[in-house]
Protein backbone atom coordinates (compact mmCIF):
# COMPACT_ATOMS: atom_id res chain seq x y z
CA UNK A 1 0.00 0.00 0.00
CA UNK A 2 1.10 3.32 -0.70
CA UNK A 3 -0.04 6.94 0.97
CA UNK A 4 1.21 9.76 -0.91
CA UNK A 5 0.66 13.44 -0.99
CA UNK A 6 1.63 15.66 -4.13
CA UNK A 7 1.98 19.49 -3.94
CA UNK A 8 2.13 21.55 -6.73
CA UNK A 9 2.16 24.96 -8.16
CA UNK A 10 -0.73 25.81 -11.34
CA UNK A 11 1.13 24.90 -14.69
CA UNK A 12 3.06 22.11 -13.44
CA UNK A 13 1.12 19.28 -14.47
CA UNK A 14 0.72 18.13 -11.21
CA UNK A 15 -2.86 17.20 -11.37
CA UNK A 16 -2.20 15.16 -14.18
CA UNK A 17 1.29 13.49 -13.21
CA UNK A 18 -0.89 13.21 -10.14
CA UNK A 19 -3.81 11.07 -12.01
CA UNK A 20 -1.13 8.91 -13.57
CA UNK A 21 0.24 8.33 -10.52
CA UNK A 22 -2.89 7.04 -9.09
CA UNK A 23 -3.76 5.01 -12.06
CA UNK A 24 -0.46 3.05 -12.07
CA UNK A 25 -0.48 2.32 -8.19
CA UNK A 26 -4.62 1.50 -8.52
CA UNK A 27 -5.03 3.83 -5.81
CA UNK A 28 -8.08 6.64 -4.75
CA UNK A 29 -7.01 10.19 -5.85
CA UNK A 30 -7.95 12.55 -3.68
CA UNK A 31 -8.11 15.72 -5.68
CA UNK A 32 -10.33 18.75 -4.42
CA UNK A 33 -13.57 17.35 -5.57
CA UNK A 34 -12.82 14.47 -3.96
CA UNK A 35 -11.72 15.75 -1.11
CA UNK A 36 -15.32 17.60 -0.83
CA UNK A 37 -17.28 14.50 -1.31
CA UNK A 38 -15.21 12.94 1.97
CA UNK A 39 -16.26 16.11 3.95
CA UNK A 40 -19.60 15.81 3.00
CA UNK A 41 -19.49 11.96 3.61
CA UNK A 42 -18.14 12.90 7.34
CA UNK A 43 -21.38 15.38 8.02
CA UNK A 44 -20.59 18.60 6.90
CA UNK A 45 -22.88 20.83 4.48
CA UNK A 46 -20.54 22.46 1.74
CA UNK A 47 -22.65 25.54 1.03
CA UNK A 48 -19.95 27.96 2.63
CA UNK A 49 -17.09 25.64 1.72
CA UNK A 50 -16.79 25.99 -2.13
CA UNK A 51 -13.96 26.73 -4.15
CA UNK A 52 -12.07 23.80 -1.93
CA UNK A 53 -9.17 24.55 -4.23
CA UNK A 54 -6.57 26.63 -2.15
CA UNK A 55 -4.74 27.88 -5.70
CA UNK A 56 -8.07 28.51 -7.65
CA UNK A 57 -8.44 32.91 -7.41
CA UNK A 58 -9.88 34.39 -4.06
CA UNK A 59 -9.43 31.47 -2.11
CA UNK A 60 -7.53 33.45 0.44
CA UNK A 61 -9.97 36.17 0.75
CA UNK A 62 -12.68 34.01 0.81
CA UNK A 63 -11.48 31.75 3.64
CA UNK A 64 -10.43 34.68 5.99
CA UNK A 65 -13.94 36.36 5.29
CA UNK A 66 -15.56 33.16 6.39
CA UNK A 67 -14.68 31.38 9.79
CA UNK A 68 -11.29 30.19 8.79
CA UNK A 69 -10.63 28.41 12.03
CA UNK A 70 -13.69 26.73 11.05
CA UNK A 71 -12.45 25.35 7.76
CA UNK A 72 -8.72 24.54 8.47
CA UNK A 73 -9.90 22.28 11.28
CA UNK A 74 -12.29 20.75 8.83
CA UNK A 75 -9.61 20.38 6.08
CA UNK A 76 -7.27 18.83 8.54
CA UNK A 77 -9.96 16.29 9.56
CA UNK A 78 -10.24 15.47 5.55
CA UNK A 79 -6.73 14.85 4.91
CA UNK A 80 -6.59 12.53 8.41
CA UNK A 81 -9.87 11.03 7.50
CA UNK A 82 -8.63 9.81 3.83
CA UNK A 83 -4.82 9.12 5.22
CA UNK A 84 -6.07 6.79 8.01
CA UNK A 85 -6.72 4.15 5.14
CA UNK A 86 -3.08 3.91 4.77
CA UNK A 87 -3.00 4.48 0.52
CA UNK A 88 -4.30 7.47 -1.65
CA UNK A 89 -2.69 10.11 -3.52
CA UNK A 90 -3.58 13.21 -1.94
CA UNK A 91 -2.93 16.58 -3.90
CA UNK A 92 -2.18 19.70 -1.73
CA UNK A 93 -4.34 21.04 1.38
CA UNK A 94 -0.96 20.40 3.56
CA UNK A 95 -0.52 16.97 3.70
CA UNK A 96 2.98 17.22 3.11
CA UNK A 97 2.55 19.41 6.83
CA UNK A 98 -0.16 17.29 8.55
CA UNK A 99 1.39 13.61 7.46
CA UNK A 100 5.03 14.80 8.21
CA UNK A 101 5.26 12.62 11.79
CA UNK A 102 4.29 9.82 9.25
CA UNK A 103 6.86 7.89 8.16
CA UNK A 104 4.71 5.65 5.83
CA UNK A 105 3.88 8.37 3.62
CA UNK A 106 5.80 9.98 0.62
CA UNK A 107 5.67 13.43 0.22
CA UNK A 108 6.75 14.80 -3.16
CA UNK A 109 6.92 18.54 -5.03
CA UNK A 110 6.18 18.63 -8.42
CA UNK A 111 8.10 22.05 -9.67
CA UNK A 112 8.58 24.06 -13.13
CA UNK A 113 9.74 27.27 -13.91
CA UNK A 114 7.25 30.17 -13.67
CA UNK A 115 7.93 30.80 -17.97
CA UNK A 116 6.91 27.31 -18.40
CA UNK A 117 4.30 27.09 -16.69
CA UNK A 118 2.78 30.23 -18.09
CA UNK A 119 3.37 28.75 -21.54
CA UNK A 120 1.37 25.48 -20.11
CA UNK A 121 -1.56 27.49 -18.72
CA UNK A 122 -1.52 28.93 -22.05
CA UNK A 123 -1.76 25.97 -24.16
CA UNK A 124 -4.32 24.03 -21.17
CA UNK A 125 -6.36 27.00 -20.89
CA UNK A 126 -6.49 28.36 -24.46
CA UNK A 127 -5.91 32.01 -22.69
CA UNK A 128 -3.45 34.66 -23.29
CA UNK A 129 -0.02 35.38 -21.74
CA UNK A 130 -1.35 38.25 -19.61
CA UNK A 131 -4.04 36.37 -18.25
CA UNK A 132 -1.74 33.22 -17.71
CA UNK A 133 0.74 35.15 -15.83
CA UNK A 134 -2.19 36.83 -13.59
CA UNK A 135 -3.72 33.65 -12.77
CA UNK A 136 -0.70 32.13 -11.82
CA UNK A 137 0.83 35.21 -9.89
CA UNK A 138 -2.75 35.03 -7.53
CA UNK A 139 -2.69 31.23 -7.33
CA UNK A 140 0.68 31.57 -5.95
CA UNK A 141 -0.04 34.10 -3.70
CA UNK A 142 -3.02 32.03 -2.62
CA UNK A 143 -1.36 28.94 -2.09
CA UNK A 144 1.61 30.68 0.09
CA UNK A 145 -0.77 32.65 2.17
CA UNK A 146 -2.95 29.79 3.14
CA UNK A 147 -0.26 27.51 4.09
CA UNK A 148 1.41 30.65 6.18
CA UNK A 149 -2.00 31.37 7.83
CA UNK A 150 -2.57 27.65 8.55
CA UNK A 151 0.75 26.03 9.51
CA UNK A 152 3.01 28.85 9.57
CA UNK A 153 5.41 27.45 7.23
CA UNK A 154 6.40 28.06 3.34
CA UNK A 155 4.59 25.87 1.34
CA UNK A 156 7.59 24.74 -0.46
CA UNK A 157 9.55 23.94 2.20
CA UNK A 158 12.11 21.59 1.16
CA UNK A 159 12.39 19.66 4.30
CA UNK A 160 8.80 18.42 4.01
CA UNK A 161 9.25 16.70 0.95
CA UNK A 162 10.75 13.23 0.74
CA UNK A 163 10.88 13.59 -3.82
CA UNK A 164 11.19 16.56 -5.94
CA UNK A 165 10.21 16.11 -9.57
CA UNK A 166 10.96 18.85 -12.38
CA UNK A 167 8.17 18.87 -14.99
CA UNK A 168 10.65 21.10 -16.85
CA UNK A 169 12.21 18.62 -18.90
CA UNK A 170 9.60 15.64 -18.82
CA UNK A 171 6.08 14.23 -19.73
CA UNK A 172 3.73 14.01 -17.50
CA UNK A 173 4.12 9.95 -17.72
CA UNK A 174 8.13 10.22 -17.42
CA UNK A 175 7.62 12.29 -14.04
CA UNK A 176 5.14 9.94 -13.08
CA UNK A 177 7.15 6.66 -13.73
CA UNK A 178 9.69 8.32 -11.10
CA UNK A 179 7.18 8.77 -8.22
CA UNK A 180 5.64 5.33 -8.90
CA UNK A 181 9.46 4.12 -8.44
CA UNK A 182 9.43 5.77 -5.14
CA UNK A 183 6.71 4.74 -3.70
CA UNK A 184 7.34 0.92 -4.94
CA UNK A 185 10.98 0.84 -2.98
CA UNK A 186 11.05 -1.77 -0.60
CA UNK A 187 12.63 1.07 1.84
CA UNK A 188 9.06 2.53 2.26
CA UNK A 189 7.39 1.60 4.99
CA UNK A 190 3.69 0.35 4.97
CA UNK A 191 1.37 2.57 7.75
CA UNK A 192 1.42 0.73 10.64
CA UNK A 193 -1.70 -0.33 12.36
CA UNK A 194 -0.42 2.23 15.18
CA UNK A 195 -0.14 4.82 12.34
CA UNK A 196 -3.66 4.58 11.02
CA UNK A 197 -5.01 5.03 14.90
CA UNK A 198 -3.47 8.02 15.13
CA UNK A 199 -4.68 9.75 11.86
CA UNK A 200 -8.22 8.11 13.13
CA UNK A 201 -7.70 9.60 16.87
CA UNK A 202 -6.22 13.52 14.55
CA UNK A 203 -9.36 13.28 12.18
CA UNK A 204 -11.94 12.82 14.77
CA UNK A 205 -9.99 15.74 17.03
CA UNK A 206 -10.16 17.94 14.24
CA UNK A 207 -13.80 17.59 13.66
CA UNK A 208 -14.70 18.57 17.09
CA UNK A 209 -12.83 21.15 16.94
CA UNK A 210 -14.34 22.17 14.19
CA UNK A 211 -18.13 21.28 15.99
CA UNK A 212 -17.55 23.50 19.06
CA UNK A 213 -16.23 26.82 17.12
CA UNK A 214 -19.57 26.20 14.92
CA UNK A 215 -21.32 26.33 18.29
CA UNK A 216 -19.23 29.80 19.16
CA UNK A 217 -17.43 28.13 22.07
CA UNK A 218 -14.25 29.76 22.82
CA UNK A 219 -11.17 27.54 22.36
CA UNK A 220 -8.85 29.39 24.77
CA UNK A 221 -11.11 27.80 27.56
CA UNK A 222 -10.97 24.32 25.94
CA UNK A 223 -8.52 21.33 25.36
CA UNK A 224 -9.34 18.48 23.62
CA UNK A 225 -8.14 14.87 23.81
CA UNK A 226 -8.92 11.42 21.81
CA UNK A 227 -7.11 8.98 23.96
CA UNK A 228 -8.72 5.88 22.33
CA UNK A 229 -11.22 5.48 19.56
CA UNK A 230 -14.46 7.31 19.79
CA UNK A 231 -13.84 8.47 22.99
CA UNK A 232 -13.37 12.28 23.23
CA UNK A 233 -11.85 14.06 26.80
CA UNK A 234 -12.74 17.82 27.21
CA UNK A 235 -10.90 19.69 29.88
CA UNK A 236 -11.32 23.63 30.20
CA UNK A 237 -13.74 26.44 31.49
CA UNK A 238 -16.92 27.12 31.20
CA UNK A 239 -19.02 30.27 32.43
CA UNK A 240 -22.70 28.59 33.34
CA UNK A 241 -23.85 25.24 33.69
CA UNK A 242 -26.50 25.51 30.80
CA UNK A 243 -23.48 25.88 28.69
CA UNK A 244 -21.84 22.71 30.06
CA UNK A 245 -24.45 20.86 28.51
CA UNK A 246 -24.54 22.59 25.40
CA UNK A 247 -20.86 21.31 24.99
CA UNK A 248 -21.18 18.00 26.23
CA UNK A 249 -24.51 17.82 23.59
CA UNK A 250 -22.23 19.14 20.65
CA UNK A 251 -19.58 16.51 20.95
CA UNK A 252 -21.66 13.92 21.33
CA UNK A 253 -23.41 14.68 18.27
CA UNK A 254 -19.98 14.70 16.00
CA UNK A 255 -19.85 11.46 13.97
CA UNK A 256 -17.71 9.12 15.12
CA UNK A 257 -17.58 10.27 18.80
CA UNK A 258 -19.01 7.01 21.31
CA UNK A 259 -18.04 8.57 24.20
CA UNK A 260 -17.54 11.83 25.86
CA UNK A 261 -15.25 12.57 29.14
CA UNK A 262 -16.02 16.00 30.39
CA UNK A 263 -14.01 18.13 32.48
CA UNK A 264 -14.79 21.30 32.22
CA UNK A 265 -15.28 23.58 35.50
CA UNK A 266 -18.02 26.01 35.59
CA UNK A 267 -16.17 29.49 36.72
CA UNK A 268 -18.16 32.55 35.30
CA UNK A 269 -16.35 34.72 37.13
CA UNK A 270 -12.91 33.57 35.38
CA UNK A 271 -14.74 33.99 31.86
CA UNK A 272 -16.16 37.70 32.08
Amino acid sequence: MSLITITQSMGCMGDAIAKLVAERLNLELYDDARLQRTLQGIGRDLADLKDFDERAPGFFDRLLGNKPDIFLDLMEAVIYEVAKKGEGVIIGHGGQYLLRDFGCALHVLIYAERSTRIRYAMEQEGISREVAERLIRQSDDNQAGYFRFAFHRDWNDLSLFDLVVSSEKMSAPSAADIIVAAAQNQEMKTCSLTALDAMDRLSLEKKVEAALLNSNFDPRYIHLAVPDKGVVLVKGLTESEENLRRLEAVVGEVDGVDQVRCQVSVRPAVLI
